[in-house]
């Protein structure tokens, strides 16, 4: 892949010196069934990245299946808040850094606690944004867990 081509969690990634898998898709495609579909893949197996707004005022992020839903008691208790809220669409980029639909758990401008969907745990692999729309990346999900410090946890309906 040329360097032009290559994005921040790219970097980061080949920086920590962490194998992992690039895949590409259509851009275009904002629905994760979709995009697992696009990549010839399981949803189960690929996870997108949500953003909350816990009751104390911080904020969490949580990898869950494409195909599944974020169960929000769950991810509250989880992270020890009394309840979490999804972070609104517009805060999103101002916040991480990244655009709905382009958003990973590797890279955002500030480190902020996260938690995966337990499922994650049942694959060699997973995959998730590469940071901008249109690539995915796939590595280990120990691996990406240890990365960015994150911890496994039910979260899913």
């Amino acid at each position: 892949m040329p360097k032009s081509e290559r994005t921040n969690v790219m970097r980061l990634l080949d920086a920590a010196k962490i194998p992992f898998a690039v895949h590409e898709y259509d851009p275009e495609l904002t629905d994760g069934n979709a995009v697992a579909a696009a990549l010839g893949q399981d949803p189960f197996h690929v996870f997108k990245t949500l953003v909350t707004t816990g009751a104390s005022g911080a904020h969490y992020v949580f990898a869950v299946p494409v195909n599944a839903t974020l169960h929000l008691k769950k991810a509250a208790k989880a992270v020890g808040e009394k309840s979490v809220e999804m972070l609104k669409q517009r805060d999103l980029l101002p916040l991480t850094g990244y655009v709905h639909g382009g958003c990973s758990p590797v890279g955002m401008k500030k480190a902020f606690p996260t938690v995966f969907d337990e499922t994650a745990t049942l694959f060699d692999t997973l995959v998730v944004s590469a940071g901008r729309r249109g690539f995915q990346v796939e590595l280990a999900p120990e691996t990406l867990r240890a990365y960015v410090g994150g911890r496994f946890a039910d979260l899913t309906e």
